[in-house]
């Protein structure tokens, strides 16, 4: 990879990674009275097997940056060996998800909020960092169908504690007190309702302020709420949410509007409809039974590591030691470790067996899912360096290692 054209930052740095380095994986490797030894596919997929046949509660997690047909793989794999299977959701929009399943959700596609919006609040989400193309492509600078003006013809409005660039660039900013997202959002619904609040201040927020914020979201033609881990990882994470979704739900008396979430990974919504359309739960899955069982805070990665009730670790695209508690990661190292990784990590750097997958989108073909849940297929534009495979591909033969030992 040479040169890169048309794609934002991470996007660009993504392309470049996949390029051969010190720091990319070529071929399997085992570890070995602490060091890592390379070894052929047939050696480290029978080691990787033994692993997870040996452990008696092995968490399975990550998924969300890799294809859908390997994400469906994943699902095969932890059924028959019993497993723990998590994605990232479980430590983003699982909160989304919970309010989701509690009220329903007014979602579109983000053509709609592209062509239709003239009002777009961001809350809780800092996209000219987190999505770098989103204002760009479908909220904010974007030309539309029936905004033909692009900023011109949209009002830009973000709640957030910090005033971020995202806030710099927008119309009204409005300050919210951290983990005060809720009552804020009740204020809201309240004075929507012609309620006149008997506080002068609410969550940081002046009560005119919010009688004008309200004026703004009921008046507008075309209304879009962008929320992210500002709602969901602070204080009431899924009712957070559901508050959202119920605002959204009454705003709709007055105008149009509706709501998406700002999806982190690139295919955890795949990973999420995946796990879904296969065991009817979108993350925290516990397969212990013989059957899927759900009951996030119960199943979930960090929940399960920080009790220390696993015993054996697959970990697909992801890499918790960066990002899990520096609890759950001691008791992750504890025990065997797989990783299907690219790159060397905080996580593979502690791994038993590493497994390099080729990259998907850029060196192997598959499908995601984007934010708004519209598949999307990956092309392949040049072949893998060394001996990688695709992550379908390994999970496909790490099965036949595992039916092998099962006697299956």
């Amino acid at each position: 990879m040479i040169e890169v054209r048309n794609a934002c930052q991470i996007g660009t740095k993504k392309l470049f990674s996949s390029n051969p380095s010190e720091h990319r994986f070529e071929k399997p490797r085992i570890k070995v009275k602490g060091e890592f030894k390379e070894v052929s596919w047939d050696e480290a997929l029978d080691k990787a097997a033994d692993i997870l046949v040996k452990a008696k509660r092995p968490l399975m997690y990550g998924f969300s940056s890799t294809e859908c047909e390997a994400q469906g793989k994943g699902v095969e794999l932890a059924e028959m060996l019993g497993a723990i299977l998590d994605n990232t959701a479980s430590v983003c929009h699982g909160p989304s998800l919970l309010a989701i399943q509690d009220v329903g959700a007014p979602l579109s596609t983000l053509g709609e909020y592209k062509n239709r919006a003239d009002l777009v609040v961001f809350w809780g989400s800092n996209p000219v960092h987190a999505h770098p193309r989103h204002l760009g492509r479908y909220s904010e600078f974007v030309r539309g169908y029936f905004r033909k003006d692009g900023r011109n013809d949209r009002y830009v409005i973000v709640v957030d504690p910090r005033y971020t660039h995202t806030a710099q660039i927008a119309d009204l900013y409005i300050k919210v007190n951290p983990s005060e997202d809720y009552e804020l959002v009740n204020a809201i619904r309240a004075t929507l309702r012609g309620v006149d609040l008997d506080e002068e201040e609410i969550s940081g927020v002046k009560k005119e302020d919010v009688v004008k914020l309200v004026e703004k979201l009921k008046t507008c033609n075309f209304g879009v709420i962008f929320f992210g881990m500002g709602l969901t990882q602070t204080l009431s994470h899924h009712r957070n949410v559901d508050a959202a979704i119920s605002l959204v739900r009454e705003l709709n008396d007055h105008t149009k509007f509706l709501l998406t979430p700002m999806r982190g990974h690139y295919n955890v919504a795949g990973a999420n409809q995946v796990f879904t359309w296969n065991t009817g739960f979108a993350y925290s899955i516990d397969f212990s039974k013989g059957y899927p069982r759900y009951n996030p805070g119960e199943f979930s990665s960090v929940d399960l590591l920080m009790k220390d009730e696993v015993d054996a670790a697959l970990i697909v695209a992801s890499d918790p030691a960066s990002n899990f508690p520096a609890a759950a990661v001691k008791n992750m190292f504890k025990h065997p470790l797989i990783s299907i990784e690219p790159h060397k990590t905080p996580t593979s750097e502690f791994a038993d067996v590493i497994l390099p997958p080729a990259f998907a989108g850029i060196e192997c073909e598959g499908t995601a899912y984007r934010m708004d849940k519209v598949p999307l297929r990956l092309r392949k534009v040049k072949d893998a360096p060394g001996e990688c495979l695709s992550d379908h591909d390994i999970l496909e033969r790490l099965i036949e290692k595992v039916k092998e030992k099962l006697g299956e």
